[in-house]
C-alpha cells in the first residue's frame, strides 16, 4: 500500500478551508501586523481556569458595560437609568447626537479592536456597536462627574444621581467597573469628552476616572491605588507610573529563586524590625533599611473592604492576560500574604497605619489576603524580590533576636534606658577604680 492512500479527495467544505488557509499562509506572515493587534487589546475575555478562582468576583451584579455581558436578563433594568443619563448628558452638552456618533465612528475599528473574542453580531453591525459605545460611555461619564461636581439636572428622588443613589447604589455600580470583561475602552471617554467640548470637561483620563469610591469607603485625605480605577488599562498606566527603580543585582541573585519565605509581620516585630507606612501610594514602594540603631521595613498603605478582592482578582487577571501590563499585583500580593499569617499580623499591621480595615474583624482580612495569591508567586527581577531577600538574610542571623530581646528589655523607654546607660557608667567607674587599685598595690615600693 502507497504512503499516501490515506488522502482523499476533499469534500467542497474542507476544499474551501484549504484554499483560505493557503492564502493566509502567504499573505498573513507579517511579524509587525500581529504585533499591532495584540497591542491593541484592553478587553479580555477570562478563561474558566480564572473564573473557578471565584466567580462572584468576576461577574457584575448590576449594570453592564460594553458587549461582553450586555442584555443578560439580571442587568436590564440599569437600562433604563442608561438612557436618562444620555439625555442629561445631550442637554447639558447642547450637541447632537449625530456629533457622538461621528466622533466614534472614526475609531470604531480601534474601539473593536480593543475587545478579545468579540461577537460577530457586534463586528457586523456598527450601528448597533456604535449605539452600545455611546450609551454606556455617557453613563460612565455622569456617574464619574456626580461626584466631581453636584447633580445638575436630574430630580432629588433619582433613583441613580442623588445622594441616596451615592449610598445604596453607586458602591455596586463601581465594582461592577472593576470587572475584567465588563470593560470600555479609554478611547470611548476620550472622544466623548472631546466631541463635547466643554470647559469644565477638559481633563485629564486620569481626571475623569478618579473613583467615587473615595468618597464611599475612604478616609478623608487618604490617598491610595483605588482612587484611579475605572478602567483596568488606566490602573496599570498609573501603576506604572508610580514603579521605582529595581535594586542593582549580579545575574545569578536575580535569577535564583530563595526557598525560605520572609518571617510574619509578628516575627519581624519581634527581631527588632520596624514597620512604617510608605509615603507613596505605589504597591512597589516597599523598602528595607538597616541603620546603626534602627531597622526598617516600609510598605504602602491600603485600605481593605468590600471591593478590594474583586478589585486585586480583577487585576491579577488582568496582568496575566495583557502582553506588557507588568506584575505589580502579582508581586505585591504575594509579599503580603507571606507576611500575613493570622490576625497578629493584621492587628500589628494596623497599628502600624499599613492597612485600614473597613471589613470588621482582622481574621477576615488576613483570610482575605491568604486567598488572593493561589497560583501567583514574585518575579525575580522585581524589587519586591529583593526586599524579602534582603529580609530573609538579615532575619536568619543569630544576633539579630539577641539585640531585639535587649532593645525590647532595657531601651523600650527613656527611665529604662536611663537606668541602663547609669548602670553601664556605674560598672565602667568601679572597674576603672578596681584596676587603679590594682595598679597603685604593684607599684608600692
Amino acid at each position: 500500500m502507497s504512503d499516501n492512500s490515506w488522502i482523499v479527495e476533499p469534500h467542497e467544505k474542507i476544499r474551501t478551508w484549504i484554499i483560505e488557509l493557503d492564502h493566509r499562509v502567504m499573505h498573513e506572515v507579517d511579524i509587525y501586523s500581529e504585533n499591532e493587534r495584540w497591542k491593541r487589546l484592553s478587553v479580555y475575555r477570562l478563561p474558566a481556569s480564572i473564573i473557578k478562582l471565584n466567580r462572584n468576583a468576576y461577574t457584575p451584579q448590576v449594570v453592564s458595560f460594553g458587549p461582553c455581558y450586555h442584555g443578560h436578563a439580571n442587568l436590564k433594568p440599569m437600562e433604563e437609568h442608561k438612557d436618562r443619563a444620555l439625555l442629561h448628558f445631550l442637554r447639558r452638552s447642547r450637541k447632537p447626537i449625530m456629533v457622538y456618533i461621528e466622533c466614534l465612528n472614526i475609531v470604531v475599528d480601534d474601539l473593536r479592536a480593543a475587545y478579545q473574542s468579540l461577537d460577530n453580531h457586534w463586528r457586523e453591525d456598527t450601528e448597533r456597536f456604535l449605539q452600545l459605545m455611546i450609551l454606556d460611555g455617557c453613563f460612565m461619564l455622569e456617574i464619574l462627574r456626580i461626584f466631581t461636581r453636584s447633580m445638575e439636572g436630574y430630580a432629588e428622588s433619582d433613583p441613580i444621581f442623588s445622594n441616596h443613589g451615592i449610598v445604596y447604589v453607586m458602591p455596586d455600580i463601581m465594582r461592577d467597573m472593576l470587572m475584567i470583561e465588563n470593560q470600555l475602552p479609554m478611547l470611548v471617554l476620550h472622544r466623548l469628552v472631546a466631541a463635547e467640548g466643554a470647559s469644565n470637561t477638559q481633563v485629564s483620563s486620569l481626571g475623569l476616572i478618579l473613583l467615587c469610591t473615595n468618597k464611599l469607603a475612604y478616609p478623608k485625605g487618604s490617598t491610595n491605588l483605588f482612587q484611579i480605577t475605572i478602567i483596568l488599562q488606566s490602573i496599570k498606566d498609573y501603576v506604572n507610573k508610580l514603579l521605582f527603580r529595581l535594586y542593582n543585582l549580579d545575574s545569578y541573585s536575580r535569577h535564583i529563586w530563595f526557598t525560605k519565605t520572609i518571617p510574619s509581620a509578628t516575627e519581624l516585630h519581634e527581631a527588632g524590625i520596624q514597620i512604617q507606612r510608605s509615603r507613596s501610594t505605589s504597591l512597589q514602594d516597599i523598602r528595607f533599611y538597616k541603620g546603626v540603631f534602627c531597622v526598617t521595613l516600609k510598605i504602602p498603605v491600603i485600605v481593605v473592604d468590600n471591593i478590594t478582592e474583586t478589585f486585586f482578582l480583577n487585576l491579577l487577571a488582568f496582568e496575566r492576560l495583557h502582553v506588557g501590563a507588568g506584575r505589580e499585583v502579582t508581586n505585591y500580593l504575594p509579599f503580603m500574604n507571606n507576611i500575613i499569617r493570622d490576625s497578629k499580623d493584621i492587628s500589628l499591621l494596623r497599628s502600624c497605619g499599613i492597612i485600614q480595615n473597613s471589613l470588621g474583624k482582622d481574621e477576615v482580612v488576613a483570610d482575605l489576603f491568604n486567598s488572593l495569591t493561589r497560583d501567583t508567586t514574585i518575579d525575580p527581577d522585581s524589587s519586591v524580590y529583593i526586599v524579602e531577600k534582603k529580609v530573609i538574610k538579615y532575619c536568619s542571623r543569630p544576633w539579630v533576636r539577641w539585640r531585639a530581646n535587649l532593645v525590647r528589655t532595657y531601651f523600650k523607654n527613656p527611665w529604662a534606658s536611663i537606668s541602663v546607660i547609669g548602670s553601664m557608667f556605674l560598672f565602667a567607674f568601679t572597674f576603672a577604680q578596681t584596676g587603679y587599685t590594682v595598679i597603685a598595690y604593684y607599684r608600692r615600693p
